[in-house]
Parts: C-alpha cells; sequence; structure tokens
C-alpha cells in the first residue's frame, strides 16, 4: 500500500506532466498556425508530427510511464530547436527552450525512481552544447527560409514569455511539493509513532510557541505496574495498553495538548482552572475502563501529578515539578490525583 508521501509524489508528477503536455499540444498548434499562414511547408509537416506525438503522449501518461515521457519530451524538444532554428533563424528564439530544458532535466530527476542528478547534469550540458552550436552555425550560414519581420519579433516575445513560464510553472511545482514534504514530515517527527499523539519534540514546540503560560498547568502521570504488563502479558499486550490509554486521554480531555512523552510516561497541558477535576475524570475513566487484548482482560491504572506553571521556569524544571507530584502519588498508594 503506497504511503501518503509516495501518493504526494504520484499526484504531482502526474499533475505536471498533464498540464505540460496539454501546453506543449496548444503550443504546436499554435506554431502549425504561423508556419501555415507563411507558408513554410517543411515545419507544417514536422509540427504536424510533435502535435501526433504529444497527443500520444497521453497515453504514456495515463499509464504512468512518466521517465518515458519525459525522455520523449525531451529528445522531441531538442530536434525541434534544432530543425526550426536552422530552418527560420537564431533570432526566431526557439533556442531559448534549451535554458528551460536544464531546468526540467534536474526537476525529472527528482521525480524519478533513480533520482540520478549525473543525468540531469548530462542534459544541462547537452543543452548547452546544442545552444553554442545553433549560435555558431547561424552565424556563419543564412536560415533555409527568409521570413518577414513581424514572424521574427512574434516568435521571439512568444518565447521570452513561454520560456519564463515555464520555468515559473516548474519551479512553483516544486516548491509546493517540497514545501508540502516539509511540513508532512514535521508533523511525522512530532507525532509518536505507536499512539499517534504528540511525542515530546512536539512538545518542546508547544512549550516554545505558548504565550500564556502563566495559566496552564503541567501534568504528568504513567501507568500504574506498567513493566508487570509487559511481563505477564507481552509487549504487544502492553503496547495495546498505551494505545488505548492515549485514545482515553485524547477523548476526555479534547481541549487539552496532550502527549506521548516516553514509555509509559504521558504529559497533559491544561487550564489551571479545573485541572483537578479534569486529570480526576481521565483517571476514573481509565481505571473503570475493561482493557482487553485477546481474551486477556486487565485492570490498569494510572498515577497523575500536576504542577502550574511557573514565571520563567524552564520545560524541564516544569516537568521534574510535576513528576515530584506524581511520585508523591506513587508513594501513596498510587491510582491518584496529586497537584
Amino acid at each position: 500500500m503506497a504511503t501518503p508521501i509516495q501518493n504526494a509524489h504520484y499526484k504531482t508528477i502526474r499533475a505536471t506532466c498533464l498540464i505540460a503536455n496539454t501546453a506543449y499540444l496548444i503550443l504546436r498548434i499554435f506554431y502549425l498556425t504561423l508556419f501555415l499562414i507563411n507558408q513554410l511547408y517543411i515545419l507544417v509537416w514536422i509540427d504536424l508530427a510533435t502535435i501526433v506525438i504529444y497527443g500520444l503522449c497521453f497515453i504514456l501518461i495515463k499509464n504512468k510511464k512518466f521517465y518515458v515521457y519525459a525522455l520523449v519530451c525531451g529528445n522531441e524538444f531538442f530536434l525541434f530547436i534544432i530543425a526550426t532554428t536552422l530552418l527560420i533563424g537564431f533570432n526566431t528564439g526557439f533556442h531559448f527552450y534549451l535554458i528551460g530544458l536544464s531546468v526540467v532535466s534536474f526537476f525529472t530527476s527528482y521525480f524519478s525512481k533513480k533520482k540520478n542528478i549525473r543525468a540531469a547534469i548530462i542534459w544541462a550540458c547537452l543543452s548547452i552544447a546544442i545552444y553554442l552550436t545553433l549560435y555558431l552555425v547561424t552565424q556563419f550560414n543564412q536560415p533555409y527560409y527568409q521570413i518577414e519581420q513581424w514572424l521574427t519579433v512574434t516568435l521571439s516575445i512568444t518565447h521570452i514569455i513561454v520560456v519564463f513560464l515555464f520555468l515559473i510553472f516548474y519551479l512553483v511545482t516544486f516548491l509546493k511539493y517540497a514545501l508540502t514534504l516539509e511540513r508532512r514530515i514535521i508533523n511525522e517527527s512530532r507525532t509518536d509513532e505507536l499512539t499517534e499523539i504528540n511525542n515530546r519534540y512536539a512538545l518542546y514546540d508547544f512549550f516554545a510557541q505558548e504565550s500564556d503560560k502563566s495559566t496552564k498547568a503541567l501534568a504528568l502521570f504513567d501507568i500504574d505496574d506498567f513493566k508487570k504488563i509487559n511481563d505477564l502479558h507481552g509487549h504487544v499486550t502492553g503496547d495495546y495498553v498505551l494505545k488505548r490509554v492515549a485514545e482515553i486521554m485524547t477523548n476526555v480531555l479534547n481541549d487539552s495538548f496532550v502527549c506521548r512523552y516516553g514509555g509509559e510516561e504521558f504529559i497533559i497541558v491544561l487550564d489551571q482552572e479545573g485541572q483537578f477535576e479534569k486529570l480526576e475524570a481521565l483517571r476514573k475513566v481509565i481505571e473503570a475502563e475493561q482493557f482487553e487484548y485477546e481474551g486477556e482482560k486487565l485492570n490498569v491504572t494510572i498515577t497523575i501529578g500536576a504542577s502550574p506553571y511557573l514565571k520563567d521556569i524552564t520545560l524541564e524544571r516544569w516537568i521534574e515539578l510535576a513528576d515530584e507530584k506524581m511520585y508523591q502519588g506513587k508513594k501513596s498508594g498510587k491510582n491518584r490525583t496529586i497537584i
């Protein structure tokens, strides 16, 4: 089954290919119109061939042959640029596409399965070589067709605009994907893999970003005699208990920040007002919950210690204060809330 990152990767590639191929096809139809008006029949036939190619490319995209599609487009562009430049001149600006192809080669390499940067460098170097060759050849040789000035200017302006749009489109697409990926990675790095709630790194972020800590209290609790659960029933059962406790905590304290701090320890940051009642409600729900895993019934209790925020204390010290309260609860018999 594909991961969320793989799905985002596939959607980005598919959408990019569909948009790009549609744009290429429209552009070639535009060229065909200009070539017909100016009776440039060799270019008419070349352009008709490219229109057929881009029409067939939709089949490659539909069948997820994205790398093959990129190769077809890249090679077709090279041949088309060479043919048009030699036939109607360097000043028409078809060579500008070579700049865009250099950028697209790196874009394609990033999204390919192999992520082969060497291939992108080869394509970029090839683009430079073709660009320089066309420049030198056209300096000493007249183009096959002598076209009117308005067509030269039209094509040149068109290519300047299209190549800029070309670069913006691919760079924006890459940036949007990178930002989405970055957000997903940050989110996953702040989520506990087992319980799917916040982890200690999310707690650090929360503490740093919380502007009004003076009204907050931090509660620390762990599962009483959790080691016995693991020893008697196995770690798989222990994992079930951790996940179920996290679910209950999230449901009971849905307006508070909750996280798994490590092992069987959990942390809650909640409003000081009514904190005891809320924490006691959590403790009682867990005590009353019938934990059952693969036919084994378990009685689970927790001991909670809580401390209000004190001015200018660090997060580590705040946790220590709550831990001291929890330790008092452990010493006095467990399954209780101390604030």
